[in-house]
């Protein structure tokens, strides 16, 4: 992340951020969205810490726009719970497919599997999939919401709460990155959220079915997430984490 190009309209003075990391969950997101209400946007995978967060702006009614992606290989369970979430919440949740055009040409050049030959091939198919419909989504953003959290990876530990995305031009918060995992459990039992049955069957991080696989005990959390490679396992969506 750089931290020293931020133009000045955008930028969160000392105390806001600070007030930022000392307040409540709700509180957290309601100074951010309200600092940018027409520009604050949230995107969900549906995973469990998204869940949380969802519940939170919902059911605080803050101007956030929460919008989602669609890969076109997705769980059936996935559909389902996007169903269940909007009627819950009364949310319209937003969903953003890739480009038919690309996907077309990936498949017909490579095959329908190519992600498995390769990891450039695999990096291919989630950019086209995940990476070039999040750009699109986030065009006109000034701040985009996250569920990430520390204990996910190697390489989300040093992320902080709310820092610059250069590449995108917005600031990205994590307003999760402190929770730990028995934290994010505890706070969906406490509030009845809805979740992906997938993640009582060792599903932790659920992505898309071909690429995800359930973790045996003792394996890191993102273990099952193309899991017949061995890579930073991600997928190009937080480019700088």
């Amino acid at each position: 992340m750089d931290y020293g190009l931020k133009p000045k309209a955008l930028m969160f003075t000392e105390q806001q951020i600070q007030d930022i990391e000392n307040a409540s969950l709700a509180e957290a997101i309601e100074i951010v969205s309200k600092q940018f209400p027409q520009e604050t946007v949230f995107s969900t995978s549906l995973g469990q810490e998204d869940q949380v967060l969802t519940h939170v702006i919902a059911r605080n009614n803050l101007p956030v726009k929460i919008f989602t992606l669609d890969t076109g290989r997705l769980f059936y369970e996935h559909y389902e719970l996007l169903e269940k979430t909007n009627a819950r919440y009364k949310t319209n949740i937003q969903v953003y497919f890739p480009e038919a055009a690309d996907v077309e040409q990936f498949v017909n050049e490579k095959g329908v599997n190519a992600f498995f030959e390769s990891v450039e091939n695999r990096k291919q198919c989630c950019f086209i999939r995940k990476v070039k419909p999040l750009n699109r989504a986030l065009q006109g953003a000034k701040v985009w919401i996250t569920g990430l959290r520390a204990d996910q990876s190697d390489n989300r530990k040093e992320m902080k709460m709310l820092e610059w995305d250069d590449a995108r031009q917005l600031y990205k918060f994590n307003p999760l990155i402190h929770w730990t995992y028995e934290q994010m459990i505890d706070y969906i039992k406490e509030n009845n959220i809805p979740y992906n049955p997938l993640h009582d069957k060792g599903f932790i991080s659920i992505g898309c079915a071909p690429c995800t696989r359930a973790i045996e005990p003792g394996e890191d959390a993102r273990a099952g997430r193309w899991w017949w490679e061995v890579s930073h396992k991600e997928c190009g969506l937080h480019v700088n984490s």
